[in-house]
């Protein structure tokens, strides 16, 4: 009898010391060895509740209309873990109205700035505000994402680039796809572990070919054919046109319930002035970020 409560007591010591190491592992520990468990980037098999918050090995593939009923039908426990990996949003004004419809689903996204670090969990800024980049330049965007994401390429662990609606037209969709594929190539070799969200680029109500609706749409197909093997593609433009749904001449484009109308302002953007835009209400927004937040989640689940 003395002999199994010395075992006991024995093992009871060391398997507390062993979940302390784990759950107490500090800051330079992480610098060290990133992967160690308890660290940002530790595998699933650290176990417990570490493995539960920590990256499996993800599901790529196209989230659309779907992924906003696949969000609600997660369990909480489940949603919650996007909320400890490392991930980097930036965009311009549709994603504002996107990283407020995710706050009012109880997944704020923290500001974003010039000189921080991807290691709050979501983190969300805008490219006027990290780089002084306005919308209708989307190479210096690729160039300010690349260079945040090299410079935190020890604690990003989810990457999500996303186009305004004024960066891709019909005069330079081959560039786009061009230089957007260089970009993720080469993030991809310098963080072989590094997961992607690609957004298809945001549509604008006028289908006219001087608001580039045609050719968003074909660097959104692009996307989608390129990627769905290996990442996850947040395919904005099914959701935002309810799968074309809402179209001229062919031409999908964001749906007048989508949009933030009188009936339904953004918080952000306020009422659309032009059929030239593209903006997104404050209901549709707390719609269409599930979608996103089931991309991220797919991307490291």
């Amino acid at each position: 009898m003395k002999k199994t409560i010395f075992i006991l007591f024995f093992l009871g010591i060391f398997g507390i010391e062993g979940c302390k190491k784990e759950a107490d592992i500090s800051t330079d520990d992480c610098s060290s060895d990133p992967t160690a468990c308890g660290c940002p980037q530790a595998p699933a098999s650290c176990g417990g509740t570490t493995g539960n918050t920590a990256l499996g090995k993800g599901q790529p593939g196209v989230v659309g209309l779907a992924g906003i009923d696949a969000w609600d039908k997660l369990a909480s426990n489940e949603k919650n873990r996007i909320k400890n990996w490392n991930t980097l949003f930036l965009h311009q004004s549709v994603g504002q109205d996107l990283e407020e419809g995710a706050k009012s689903n109880g997944f704020a996204f923290d500001y974003y700035g010039p000189g921080d670090k991807t290691d709050k969990g979501l983190r969300g800024g805008i490219f006027v505000d990290v780089g002084g980049i306005a919308n209708g330049n989307p190479y210096e965007k690729i160039r300010v994402f690349r260079e945040n994401a090299t410079r935190n390429k020890d604690l990003l662990q989810i990457a999500v680039f996303k186009f305004g609606y004024a960066d891709v037209m019909d005069d330079n969709s081959e560039k786009v796809k061009t230089e957007y594929k260089a970009f993720v190539d080469a993030l991809r070799a310098q963080s072989p572990n590094l997961r992607f969200v690609h957004v298809t680029p945001p549509l604008v109500y006028s289908t006219t070919s001087f608001e580039g609706n045609a050719a968003k749409m074909k660097v959104g197909q692009w996307m989608k054919d390129t990627f769905k093997g290996t990442d996850v593609i947040f395919d904005l433009q099914e959701i935002e046109s309810n799968n074309g749904t809402c179209q001229q001449n062919n031409v999908w484009r964001i749906c007048t319930e989508n949009r933030n109308t009188a009936s339904d302002p953004s918080d952000v953007n306020g009422i659309d002035s032009s059929d030239g835009q593209g903006h997104i209400g404050k209901k549709a927004g707390q719609r269409i970020s599930k979608a996103l937040l089931m991309s991220i989640y797919n991307a490291g689940k």
